[in-house]
């Protein structure tokens, strides 16, 4: 008859839990971008935690990673999710409610305050509404959610009490990282202004960094012993976690258009080359200023470069995102290395695994290049403001600038604020650092636990049998 058929495959209603709206592939991608997330947290960085810090830290580092992703869970579909996208309550803020009920899980996701209307009221760009459930949507967002506290728990390393980190996860999540991402992505002010923020340098890194190095400042520095001598006690696992992250990202900027289609495709392809970029320039200029190329160096450089890339994956070109992965490779570098070493305030506060570098300056760095690189044809593919570009292509480009330079002072200033409030108010009911004695033993102490039990069976290290004094290294291989 010459009318196309639809082949049953991909015909709606094929059974009750097939929906005339689901997409398979989108569906099917969008899951596997979020678990893809999910790895990068547990067990990406509960490994990279637990093997580049001091040995005597390995298992407190990786279990505060461990724990953060446990306790966003449950405030996300209790209460948080429908925070940071569901109706709106402020500009900054959505609705609390739970995301639990299985009418609104299996119902067609949407992000109710997104709609974008034009100054005369009339519909610019319709709400987001992705051709999946809503339950897909709650699980991407909720391991966005989860990094985030986990990346901010880097600036704690070696320190922090364990029942403060416990009630600072739950805090810092309802009133910072709800606002950001409510403001910026779930139809909060930022977003109808039309602030740029791809897939997280604004709602992920910037306020990572912010965050964590506030609350550093509040918590304290490590022992003096500690700040001194912190040798990663296994670089191979930083590596593993390292690369979990790398790979990891593909679902992370993947997954931002809520959709397998071309801006994916393009978004991925950016992730990828900025990285790359970012790992060869920072590995370079450790080769020539420091005459030895740090592998630490490159984990760093790795984070640098994918967080530059974040707030631009999907709108920039590809040679924009070589440009980025230059300055991802340099500007950190030269802030964490050089600067770092010079600034009285850097120094001041034990950021342990300088988050403030990594991802606040490198998510800061990203937001003001995407804010020149943002291509008009890609713009248009994802943003919910027609017509936006960057300065580079000219017209309305440096008001685009302009923009993403002010949504960065907000995110910076809100999480200085509340990071702080939330530090002295659970300063009132649990000390933010842990006793002395506690910091001198680590995690034995903490935990009682090691990494590694290296001694015979299970016993711990003890100087009386395993002191170099005692045994002699001869026989310590045949023991």
């Amino acid at each position: 008859s010459g009318k196309m058929s639809v082949p049953v495959a991909y015909q709606g209603n094929t059974s009750a839990a097939v929906a005339d709206w689901l997409n398979k592939g989108d569906n099917a991608w969008q899951l596997t971008a979020s678990t893809l997330v999910g790895l990068m947290s547990v067990p990406g960085m509960v490994v990279l935690y637990g093997g580049v810090v001091k040995k005597k830290w390995a298992v407190n580092s990786a279990f505060m990673a461990l724990y953060a992703f446990a306790a966003v869970w449950i405030c996300w579909v209790v209460w948080a999710y429908n925070m940071s996208f569901g109706e709106e309550l402020l500009p900054f803020w959505g609705k609390a409610g739970p995301a639990l009920d299985q009418a609104f899980l299996v119902g067609r996701a949407s992000l109710p305050a997104t709609a974008h209307y034009r100054a005369d009221g009339t519909l610019e760009t319709a709400m987001v509404e992705p051709y999946f459930p809503m339950a897909t949507v709650v699980y991407f967002q909720c391991v966005f959610a989860a990094i985030t506290l986990i990346l901010v728990a880097g600036s704690l390393l070696g320190r922090m009490s364990f029942l403060a980190w416990m009630l600072f996860v739950p805090l810092w999540l309802t009133f910072s990282y709800t606002v950001g991402a409510f403001s910026v992505w779930g139809g909060g002010f930022l977003f109808h202004w039309g602030v740029i923020d791809y897939c997280g340098g604004y709602v992920i890194h910037i306020p990572a960094g912010v965050a964590g190095f506030t609350a550093a400042y509040w918590v304290g520095p490590r022992t003096k012993k500690d700040r001194e001598s912190f040798p990663p006690n296994n670089i191979l696992f930083a590596l593993t976690g390292a690369g979990l992250l790398w790979m990891g990202w593909a679902g992370f900027n993947g997954g931002g258009p809520y959709a397998a289609n071309v801006d994916s495709s393009m978004a991925i392809l950016n992730t990828n080359i900025c990285t790359a970029a970012s790992l060869i320039v920072w590995t370079c200029l450790d080769a020539v200023f420091f005459k030895k190329p740090s592998v630490v160096g490159a984990v760093q450089a790795v984070i640098t470069g994918l967080v530059c890339i974040t707030p631009g994956a999907g709108v920039v070109q590809g040679w924009a995102a070589l440009v980025m992965g230059v300055l991802a490779g340099s500007v950190p570098w030269y802030t964490m290395m050089v600067l770092h070493k010079r600034s009285k305030l850097l120094q001041r506060v034990d950021d342990t695994l300088g988050v403030i570098h990594t991802h606040g300056v490198a998510g800061l760095l990203g937001g003001v290049l995407t804010g020149l690189f943002a291509e008009p044809n890609l713009c248009n593919l994802f943003l919910p403001v027609t017509n936006s570009r960057g300065a580079f292509y000219g017209g309305n480009g440096g008001a685009q600038l302009g923009k993403q330079i002010a949504g960065a002072l907000f995110v910076i200033g809100w999480n200085v604020v509340v990071t702080s409030i939330i530090c002295v108010v659970i300063r009132l009911v649990v000390p933010l650092r842990m006793s002395e004695e506690k910091l001198a033993i680590g995690d034995d102490a903490v935990h009682g636990e090691e990494a590694y039990a290296l001694w015979g069976d299970g016993e711990h290290y003890d100087d009386t049998k395993h002191g170099a004094a005692v045994v002699p290294v001869s026989l310590a291989f045949q023991m």
